[in-house]
């Protein structure tokens, strides 16, 4: 579940300052009633009125459900993240390890490598490398009082939009597996998927990449073909395997070059499953790219004429290194209005032209993935309002990569309805192989870099942590 913004244009950085979970979350809330979120970017909810007074948070720090252990990591990453002349070395020396390279780099079989990288990045930001880990994380997760997870499987394939070359994450699977009629590589994204559904709980949600499933399945999605009927029904059995679990599918966005054909898959999925209502199948749609809007609005023409539940995911987006730039917004700025603007005409049932003029709105169960706290918040908030004040509105829950952004995660669990019920939050776990999981990581590191104001925040309520437990044990 990705989140990268839209670099911010020079002296357009926000200041920093530590701040305590409860009073961002009380500043962030005064903002929203007043409909000033943002400085330039409209606030989701500027054009509702002053919300009903909503409980007061809880005055325990958000990163004090944390576990010392994860506490201390995520405390020295995050230094790591916060500081540009560390960041970079590590973000360069992450992306040389991606390349093929001989036994001694390759972080599979080099056991100093694989140990440094286990202990520091990795441990940080994703789940494990086998099932027991992944359940010991899921558990842990789940015992902060998160809703539940989203669980993903790593291997993906990424392509270099400057030089238009294919890499395929670390695979055992041969390339001349292919040439057979039963490619071995969508063998194995089936296998390791439907591994990952049994790890799911009742709720929790399964976030596949269908890039994983190797280059039959890419060079249709490259070239608008239709995917091999092997894909069709790999993907079918774990949609079946998902719904077993009563569990739900985010389908992961990947790169713009790919994203037509996960659109037109997904949408095939969303026509069988989501059905009386409710949305199991989500497409993921990237704010950044200047074409989202519109996208959105065919796929809810779609979901309406058909009649079927139309599952949004929003995220920023995640692929500004392989994405090509000039389909995505200038600054960060323009990428918040648009994220902004969508997540509203949702909650309010009023977008492009739905809901209005006589227009049906469709069912639509939104999922907003973000690290941004203002963005967050203000969605809750108009929700709650409508709902409050009996007006149309859709299913709204929120999500958070792991290793980033504890803040936002445990800080909306602060915001009580009328009923005493927080809002539901997941965490996002990816899990794999060190190998199959490098590009993830390369993306977190550059998205750190990218987000310097945020990551700093982070890093300076961890830090007010960190004090705050060394002053309790001592004191």
């Amino acid at each position: 579940m990705s989140n990268l913004l839209c670099r911010t244009p020079v002296g357009q950085r926000a200041r920093t300052s530590v701040i305590t979970r409860p009073t961002l979350v009380l500043q962030t809330l005064r903002y929203c009633s007043t409909g000033t979120t943002f400085e330039k970017v409209p606030s989701i909810s500027s054009s509702v009125a002053k919300s009903q007074a909503t409980e007061k948070p809880s005055s325990a720090p958000p990163h004090s459900v944390l576990p010392t252990k994860t506490l201390l990591r995520s405390f020295l990453v995050t230094t790591i993240s916060s500081h540009q002349a560390l960041l970079v070395p590590c973000l360069s020396i992450l992306s040389f390890l991606t390349k093929p390279r001989g036994a001694l780099l390759d972080v599979d079989r080099n056991p100093l490598i694989h140990w440094f990288l286990k202990k520091t990045f990795y441990d940080h930001f994703c789940a494990g490398e086998k099932e027991s880990q992944v359940r010991d994380k899921i558990r842990q997760i789940k015992s902060t009082g998160l809703r539940g997870v989203i669980l993903t499987y790593a291997r993906e394939t990424v392509q270099d939009s400057s030089t238009n070359q294919t890499q395929f994450a670390h695979s055992q699977v041969s390339q001349k597996a292919t040439d057979s009629q039963s490619c071995e590589f969508i063998a194995a994204w089936r296998e390791g998927y439907l591994k990952t559904v049994d790890m799911l709980g009742e709720g929790d949600f399964l976030a596949p990449k269908l890039t994983g499933a190797g280059p039959k399945v890419t060079e249709a999605f490259a070239s608008g073909q239709p995917v091999p009927t092997q894909m069709v029904e790999a993907l079918d059995e774990v949609c079946q395997r998902v719904v077993e679990k009563n569990a739900r599918l985010l389908m992961d966005a990947e790169q713009h070059s790919f994203l037509q054909g996960i659109h037109n898959l997904t949408l095939d999925m969303m026509r069988k499953y989501n059905r009386n209502g409710k949305a199991v199948v989500y497409n993921t749609y990237q704010a950044y790219l200047k074409s989202t809007p519109s996208t959105i609005a065919s796929h809810m023409e779609i979901a309406d004429k058909e009649g079927f539940t139309f599952g949004l995911k929003l995220v920023r987006g995640a692929y500004m290194r392989s994405d090509p730039r000039q389909l995505i917004h200038d600054t960060k700025p323009d990428t918040d209005i648009a994220y902004n603007s969508i997540v509203r005409g949702v909650l309010q049932q009023r977008y492009q032209g739905f809901g209005e003029s006589g227009r049906r709105f469709p069912t639509t169960d939104l999922f907003l993935a973000t690290h941004n706290i203002e963005s967050a918040v203000a969605a809750h908030e108009l929700h709650q309002a409508r709902l409050q004040a009996g007006l149309p509105t859709g299913r709204v829950e929120f999500g958070q990569l792991l290793g980033m952004a504890d803040g936002v995660s445990f800080g909306l669990l602060q915001l009580k309805d009328q009923n005493n019920v927080a809002p539901g939050v997941y965490k996002c776990l990816t899990w794999g192989s060190m190998g199959e999981c490098l590009g993830y990581l390369v993306r977190r590191a550059a998205e750190n870099r990218d987000a310097v104001s945020r990551t700093m925040t982070e890093h300076l309520a961890l830090k007010a942590e960190v004090k705050r437990r060394v002053r309790a044990f001592f004191w």
